[in-house]
């Protein structure tokens, strides 16, 4: 698959941060804070699109991968998202100062792979509920961006959801097609909450 992206370099001290964005925006995607889960609406092509991105975090590990989803909606307080490895070592109270200094980005192509990138089986959920285990999903919200953190086989295995939405024709109310990360699926942290995804029409 190609994905054209832009590519964003800013100096903050002595570090230097690479962050990645979808060349054109995702105007039919909207990450909602509601409060008690979150709500991520989108349609076909968004879904491929974050698919890809999701995909582009697994395989690169020193980048912050960023998707500006912040859109007007009456009553409900929208949000950016970024993904990250967790070798970054990222400190989101940062992020505000490093989007201030992210300069126009350069154009680019970057191709993924179409077949999955591991023949790895998904884990199994009863392992991921052990409490010995520590590959989940970690989220931190700051200054209006959520930020999942997780290891590279974590996003490996859970992109497929995005691309298994972006394969369904919504054709509403009478159809229904989501999926979601929560709890049960023992990819999230206890203290993490649940993303409720939703394929609609544009």
């Amino acid at each position: 698959m190609k994905l054209p992206v832009t590519i964003h370099q800013a100096r903050l001290g002595a570090e230097n941060f690479k962050v990645i964005r979808p060349a054109r925006p995702l105007p039919h995607a909207v990450l909602v804070d509601r409060d008690l889960r979150l709500n991520l609406c989108l349609d076909q092509e968004s879904a491929q699109h974050i698919g890809a991105l999701w995909t582009l975090a697994a395989t690169s590990p020193r980048a912050l991968i960023h998707l500006p989803l912040r859109a007007t909606q009456p009553g409900a307080q929208t949000l950016d998202l970024v993904l990250l490895h967790h070798s970054r070592q990222f400190a989101p109270s940062r992020w505000k100062d490093v989007r201030r200094r992210l300069p126009p980005g350069r154009p680019r192509t970057i191709t993924l792979p179409d077949a999955p990138l591991t023949d790895e089986p998904e884990t199994d959920p009863g392992t991921r509920h052990h409490r010995e285990n520590r590959d989940r999903f970690h989220q931190h919200l700051h200054a209006e961006t959520l930020f999942m953190t997780g290891s590279a086989k974590l996003f490996k295995e859970t992109t497929n959801r995005f691309s298994a939405l972006a394969q369904h024709t919504p054709t509403p109310p009478t159809t229904h097609h989501c999926t979601a990360f929560h709890s049960t699926d023992g990819t999230l942290t206890p203290t993490a909450r649940e993303i409720h995804i939703e394929l609609g029409p544009r």
